[in-house]
This record gives structure tokens, C-alpha cells and sequence, in this order.
């Protein structure tokens, strides 16, 4: 196996997981969050997807597919259309509320195979090109895509245990 398949892999998990805490919620369930200061399903789904499609696009040199794929007006946010979730107070994640389960996975699945396009063509030596150097070490390609990687799978179990504790 070499990165390519290993990184495709480890997407193709954390679409999985999404698709199954999605699956079959009203919005209003996927807007459910168990406190005032949770995160509900649709913000974490949002959050993970808008990081991903950010990250990742920055990287492969490519527009985002919430701008280019016309996501940000289907979902019609209160938000700039930069926004990525990151450092949102609880009144922030209200706001984050969707049509339904197929609006949100249907964005995921575009960011998806954006991502999978550009993996696909990686090879193992392009995993140590520096990406950022705004950080102390540098951040190389393969470290963004393991970050990318950590926080969909973090924030999709988040969404699947939501899931559980409203059905």
C-alpha cells in the first residue's frame, strides 16, 4: 500500500461515519444539540466538511467546492462564505441549521471526491513538500492531511454519538 491508498483509506472512513450519522435525521434532529453549549450533528457535519474542503483545496492550488460547486447559497448561511466553523460560540453553531440530511452529505460527498481526486495523484515523496510556514517546524503535506484526517474523525464520532443519544 502506498500513501495514496493509505490516505484514501482513511477518508473513505470518515465518509462512512458521516453518512451513518446523517442518515435518515429531520433537521430538526440533526439541529439537536443536548446543551446550550453543545455542537449539533449538522454543525459538526458543516464543520468537518467546510475544514476539509478548505484545507485541502488550499493545498491541490483549486477553489473550494463550497464556492465553486455553488454550496454556500444551498445552504444560505448567515455567514461569510469563508467561514469554516473554526473558534464559533454557541449562538454561531445555531445558526448552522439545514434543509436536510442529503443538503449536508451531499456538500461532504462533493468535498469528498475533490479530496480523493487529489490524493490519488499524490506520491509518496510529495507527502514532504512544506505547505504552511507559518508554524514552528513548518507544516509539510503529509502532517495537513493527517490534521485534516484527525479532525473529520474526531468530529464524525461527535456526530454519530449525538446520533445515538437522539434516537
Amino acid at each position: 500500500m502506498n500513501s495514496a491508498e493509505l490516505l484514501t483509506d482513511a477518508f473513505e472512513r470518515v465518509r462512512e461515519t458521516v453518512h451513518e450519522a446523517v442518515d435518515g435525521l429531520s433537521p430538526d434532529q440533526l439541529a439537536t444539540r443536548p446543551t446550550d453549549d453543545a455542537n449539533s450533528i449538522a454543525w459538526l457535519v458543516w464543520h468537518l466538511t467546510r475544514v476539509q474542503d478548505d484545507h485541502v483545496a488550499d493545498v491541490a492550488g483549486v477553489e473550494q467546492a463550497w464556492t465553486a460547486g455553488g454550496w454556500a447559497e444551498r445552504f444560505d448561511l448567515p455567514l461569510p462564505p469563508s467561514d469554516t466553523g473554526y473558534g464559533h460560540d454557541a449562538r454561531t453553531v445555531t445558526a448552522v441549521r439545514v434543509d436536510s440530511g442529503e443538503l449536508l452529505t451531499g456538500y461532504y460527498d462533493a468535498v469528498h471526491e475533490q479530496t480523493l481526486r487529489y490524493v490519488a495523484g499524490l506520491k509518496d515523496a510529495d507527502l514532504d513538500r512544506v505547505v504552511d510556514e507559518a508554524w514552528d517546524p513548518p507544516v509539510t503535506l503529509g502532517v495537513r492531511l493527517v490534521s485534516v484526517i484527525n479532525d473529520d474523525t474526531q468530529h464524525a464520532g461527535q456526530a454519530a454519538y449525538l446520533r445515538g443519544l437522539i434516537l
